[in-house]
């Protein structure tokens, strides 16, 4: 064999292993190893997978990486895990996303469903299906140790020109400092919880608007001497004439009602039993956040 003819046998194999290894992904399902034979629908799909990928932000206690385990965990990710093997599926895989990218990404099929503690509200339910929320919390803010300009409401920084609030982008405490007309030009929006916290430390801004869980997690977990603490009292805002509470649920996309409907009728028949108060404990929640019958429907119309 020439060398010529051995260049190019060893291109034409070369291209040969870029053609097996190439993918643009367009044609798989979000379940991973594309929709099996004879699949229809997500569910379909999901069910002869085994598995399945869902979206999630880390943001702690709703959905974030352990470290130490090497797994996603969270409230939202570890009841999905209990519903999806109740339905066949006893794999879960996260994709991390920033939560302002999580509509987008399960419209793109980046996922199948999202798994963040998401709230509910009739502007998302224009773009996703949602599940009946698992739990119903209020506002909180982070600030630094002795509250230095006095913040116990978004009310207070309306009032308070020099005041600067942290909310993470997409996240609906965007939408309560716009709704409560606080001026564009205090709210600063960061990636995520932890980059709010530091942005906190570091005076970018005076107080991190979060649920009151994600502002307790975070505590829970700065060390002493971090320079922060909780607001208190704090006032949940007035939106429309009514004190906020949010309630979070999962998330699919609108044409995978089939599988949304069956997610939430074994989601019914779990939420607020001894077995999931007792998964749920660790990350914080507890009998108050239950959501104590609100549904999904009446979320999307408002009420």
């Amino acid at each position: 064999m020439t060398l010529l003819q051995s260049r190019r046998l060893l291109l034409a194999l070369s291209l040969g292993v870029l053609a097996a290894c190439s993918d643009s992904g367009a044609d798989k399902a979000a379940t991973g190893g594309g929709a099996p034979a004879g699949a229809t629908n997500t569910l379909e799909a999901a069910k002869a997978a085994g598995k399945i990928r869902i979206g999630y932000a880390n943001e702690a206690p709703f959905a974030y990486m352990d470290s130490k385990e090497a797994k996603v965990t969270g409230e939202s990710v570890e009841i999905a895990r209990v519903v999806l093997q109740r339905m066949g599926i006893n794999e879960v895989e996260g994709v991390l996303t920033e939560f302002g990218s999580l509509i987008p990404g399960l419209a793109a099929k980046r996922f199948d469903i999202i798994a963040a503690g998401m709230y509910v509200t009739p502007e998302r339910c224009q773009q996703v299906a949602f599940s009946d929320p698992t739990y119903g919390v209020g506002e909180a803010f982070l600030v630094k140790q002795g509250n230095p300009k006095n913040l116990h409401s978004y009310e207070d920084v309306v009032k308070n020109p020099d005041a600067k609030l942290g909310v993470v982008v997409g996240a609906i405490e965007g939408d309560y400092a716009q709704k409560v007309k606080i001026p564009a030009g205090q709210v600063v929006v960061f990636p995520d919880a932890v980059s709010a916290l530091s942005g906190v430390q570091a005076g970018r801004a005076d107080a991190y608007a979060a649920t009151a869980l994600t502002i307790n997690d975070l505590m829970g977990k700065t060390q002493d001497g971090s320079g922060l603490e909780k607001a208190d009292p704090f006032t949940d805002p007035v939106i429309d004439g009514k004190g906020v509470r949010g309630y979070g649920a999962y998330a699919f996309r609108t044409d995978d009602k089939a599988f949304a409907d069956a997610f939430n009728a074994e989601l019914a028949k779990y939420i607020g039993t001894d077995e999931h108060k007792k998964l749920v404990a660790p990350f914080g929640f507890t009998s108050e956040e239950l959501p104590q019958g609100v549904t999904a429907a009446k979320l999307c119309a408002g009420q």
